[in-house]
Parts: structure tokens; sequence; C-alpha cells
């Protein structure tokens, strides 16, 4: 077999499922058969509003594989062997690689943005920029571990401790839903949960939000508490300023979500960042050394114990015949979802 199906990218909403070649392997890669793939918020906008870094692309970043075939050169892993694959690919040369801060690479590539993604059968890349996991690990819950390990990594750079108090929001999408439950692993006393829909509201409250708040516009008037620590995922236009409004004195804000317009925080959100004295902290994916790092380890070792759930997040399952049209309708909000994933296998051929 020389060719395989993609979902590929020619446009801004010209996205067309094509034979493709499988991709060929140089010494040092591996050829993956894609086991799922996991549709993030970015590409959302990646595919029908914004655009990719270079086309034709075929986007897809959240993604588990099976190991097809290894370089001459790989000894790192074989065929046979289930992996969940970091989607930021290192120099491990720069400034920042070299002192293990590899989220902050100065020449990384990407799966599904600066390089072909996981829509597909097949992808290629560096065997090195692979972590192995059981067998014993469901395929879909490997290809969650990417918006797991970001919640991770961003409430690992915040104080969070045994009586934390914490607010997360957008706590109904999938970050938002595996930050809610690290919380609660780390001790937090209360975890309130902020969301728009009630299907959302629901599932934080399955993920161990103590509360659920759905009240729109001021949340200051919503909540009678302030808290510690703030987790801001969704990107959402007026959420960052609102985050900022709940902050207890000495608070922290870690700003997840990526937004894709200006935003303004209000004269009151930042009066109150500065009199309670309140921090706000950038999050950035979830790579430290050795790679992928401890929140990738630490999410596949919760996984397999049971501790982090995902299942129930889980609201499609489809195959690459079905990418364009599902992820079109999320990107209008025609369908409630909140993790969707892709499984190749599931293809109508």
């Amino acid at each position: 077999m020389s060719s395989m199906l993609a979902v590929v990218m020619h446009g801004v909403g010209d996205i067309r499922l094509e034979e493709q070649p499988i991709p060929d392997i140089g010494p040092n890669d591996a050829l993956l058969r894609v086991a799922a793939c996991g549709v993030c918020g970015s590409d959302l906008d990646r595919m029908y509003k914004k655009g990719p870094h270079k086309l034709p692309l075929i986007c897809g970043h959240e993604f588990s594989a099976i190991v097809e075939k290894v370089g001459e050169d790989v000894n790192s892993v074989r065929p046979g062997d289930h992996v969940t694959v970091p989607p930021m690919i290192p120099c491990f040369e720069c400034t920042p690689c070299a002192k293990g801060e590899y989220s902050l690479c100065e020449n990384y590539d990407y799966y599904g943005s600066r390089r072909n993604g996981a829509y597909a059968e097949y992808v290629a890349g560096p065997a090195t920029a692979l972590l192995r996991v059981p067998k014993k690990l469901d395929v879909r819950a490997a290809a969650m571990v990417d918006p797991a390990a970001i919640a991770l990594h961003a409430i690992m750079k915040t104080n969070l401790t045994v009586g934390t108090k914490v607010a997360v929001f957008g706590g109904g999408g999938p970050i938002g839903l595996f930050a809610i439950q690290w919380a609660k692993l780390m001790g937090a006393s209360t975890i309130t949960a902020f969301e728009v829909t009630d299907e959302k509201a629901k599932l934080a409250k399955s993920a161990g939000a103590t509360d659920v708040v759905t009240a729109i516009g001021s949340v200051t008037e919503a909540v009678e508490e302030r808290f510690d620590v703030v987790v801001e995922t969704s990107g959402a236009k007026n959420v960052p300023s609102e985050a900022i409004s709940v902050l207890a004195r000495k608070g922290e804000v870690v700003l997840v979500g990526i937004p894709n317009t200006d935003i303004v925080i209000e004269d009151e959100s930042w009066a109150h960042l500065m009199r309670f004295e309140g921090s706000v902290i950038g999050s950035w994916n979830s790579f430290a050394a050795p790679f992928p790092g401890k929140a990738w380890a630490t999410t596949v070792e919760k996984m397999i114990s049971g501790d982090l759930k995902w299942e129930f997040m889980v609201t499609h399952e489809l195959g690459l015949d079905g990418v364009a049209e599902t992820i079109r309708k999320m990107s209008s909000r025609e369908i409630h979802s909140a993790k969707v994933l892709i499984e190749p296998s599931k293809t109508t051929r």
C-alpha cells in the first residue's frame, strides 16, 4: 500500500478528503499509524477562519498512534509500540531548549500547523519526539494526553496546594475539565467552574467542580468568594478581565486560552489586580526535560490509574470522512461538543 486517506486543507474552508502518498521516513524517523486524534479549538479557527502557516496542510495535533515502521538509526521505539505524540517538536539546540524549557523553543516544528498532522491514516516524524505508553492505555485516552498535560502545566505554574480555592473559566471544555480534576487531585478546597451553557456546566460538575456558575455579565455579582488560583482556558474576549475580577489577595490567574481578538481589561479589574497585588501568568504548551516532561508522564500515570477521567467528556467519535463537516459545525456553534475524537479506523470508504 502506497497511499492513504487524509483530510487536506487547501484554503480557509476548503477542506477535502483525499488520497495522499504515505509519508516517507528518514533514518531517525518513525512512520505512525494514527489511532485517534482530538479536535482542538485552535483547529476551528485555523481551518475555517484564520488559515495555517502553510498550504496545503493536514491539520490535527492531539493524537495517539501505533508505530508502523522505524528508520535504520532508531532504537527508542519499535513497530507495534503504542505512543502518544507531543505535537511540538523542539529544535533541542536553542537557548531555551538547552535549559530544558522546550515549550519556549525558538525554532520549533508543530504537527498540524507547521507540518502535516494527524487527520490522516499515517504521520511521519522524529522517533525521539514520541512517548511510549502501555498498551493497556486506551488509544483514545492517549490522544487526550496533550490537553490534559496543558492543564497540568498551567497549574504547576501556580502555588495551588491543599486548601487552595480555585476557579476555572471555560470549565466545560477539555482543558478546563482536566484543570478541574488536577485541582481536585492536588487538594483544592473548592473548585468553581464558570461556563456559558448548561451542557458544559454538567460536564464541569462531572469533573468534580464543587460549584458551577453560568451567569453572563458581572461574575463578581454571581459569586460571594474570591479565588487564590484562577485558570482561564477559554480565550474569549471578556473572560480574562472577569477572571482577574475574582482574584483573592495575592491571587494568581494563569492564562491558557488562545484569543482571536483584542483582549480588554476593564478599569475595575485592572484596579482590582493592582490593589490585591495579583499575578498574571502566561502558560504555553506543556513541555519540559526530560522531553516531553513531567506533565506528560504524570498524565499518563493518572490516566492508567483511573484518577484522571477522560471518557465522560468524549461527545463525538468519527472517521476522517466526517472531519470537515463536523469541524465546520463546531466553528459555527451548530453542535454542542466537548472532546471530539477522529479515529481513522471508523472512516467509511
